[in-house]
């Protein structure tokens, strides 16, 4: 069993929640995670990967067990969210990773691939868009039209996003057998977004997705650019990120591995050993490491 260090650091004076395991030399793994969970969508990817990686899953402030300014004492983005990741990472002494992007990781991957793109030495996408193109529209219109008009008009639709029953629809919708989904996941997110205060975080961060999609374009010439080797594991029923989002890397990355998978947005809680050997082969055709030729 590998063992799994869940850590604290301060970062520009805030306390950042991390899961850190595997060899300290050996090549990093950052996971970013998405909405509205934490670093805790990795718990069993990261014993998977331990073995052969130092594997870095930090608690996006706000989520999680990291502090939770409210709205008043820290203005919530995007931006604001990479800054601390990077400073983290500094922290940590990282300065090389491949990362693991899934949800609202992937805005926060891209900025920091775009602020210091020598850093990123691969990318694994799982519904983590960077295209305009697997956006659902069922899902998204309510968050655009709350983004362009928030008020009494527009909020309800979005808050019903942090309610319960549509946590547990964000884990079972598009999964073949729907009880291999741990229950715990959707009662856990729930209990954290219910917290005094978190509700207007989450709100807050969802008015500023709307920076994201401007940011395509560079994000689409960093890829080109760079061909840096990138891995889009998708659930094929993500109703979220639908799986044209999978398929549009391949535009710019031509030599991109692209696998649409039997299940849907938080594809590890029901394909985790399919998922987690696409991506072990990946990053030992990717990443050197200390242990000899990873499998």
């Amino acid at each position: 069993m590998t063992d799994v260090h869940h850590r604290t650091a301060t970062v520009n004076g805030l306390e950042i929640f991390y899961r850190e395991a595997g060899p300290a030399e050996a090549p990093v793994v950052l996971l970013l995670h998405g909405f509205p969970t934490s670093s805790r969508m990795f718990r069993r990817l990261m014993a998977a990967l331990a073995d052969r990686y130092h594997v870095i899953a930090p608690d996006h402030l706000g989520f999680g067990h990291s502090a939770m300014p409210t709205v008043g004492e820290f203005t919530y983005t995007f931006d604001a969210l990479t800054v601390l990741t990077e400073g983290l990472l500094d922290h940590l002494g990282v300065d090389r990773y491949a990362m693991y992007v899934q949800d609202y990781g992937a805005p926060i991957g891209w900025r920091l691939a775009l602020r210091r793109p020598a850093t990123v030495a691969a990318i694994i996408s799982q519904s983590g868009n960077a295209y305009d193109e697997g956006f659902v529209p069922e899902f998204w219109s309510a968050v655009w039209a709350y983004a362009e008009a928030p008020g009494p008009q527009t909020e309800p639709a979005v808050r019903g996003a942090l309610e319960v029953e549509a946590i547990r629809w964000q884990y079972l919708t598009g999964v073949p057998d729907p009880d291999l989904v741990d229950p715990d996941t959707w009662v856990l997110d729930h209990a954290q977004v219910s917290r005094p205060g978190n509700a207007e975080i989450q709100l807050a961060l969802l008015r500023d997705y709307t920076t994201n999609p401007p940011l395509y374009p560079a994000v689409q010439d960093y890829f080109r650019r760079s061909q840096v080797p990138l891995l889009a594991i998708w659930g094929a029923g993500d109703e979220i990120f639908g799986p044209a989002g999978a398929t549009a890397f391949a535009r710019d990355l031509p030599d991109a591995e692209i696998h649409l998978l039997h299940g849907g947005h938080f594809l590890l809680e029901s394909a985790l050993d399919t998922a987690s050997g696409y991506i072990r082969g990946f990053l030992g055709r990717t990443l050197a490491t200390s242990k000899g030729t990873p499998s």
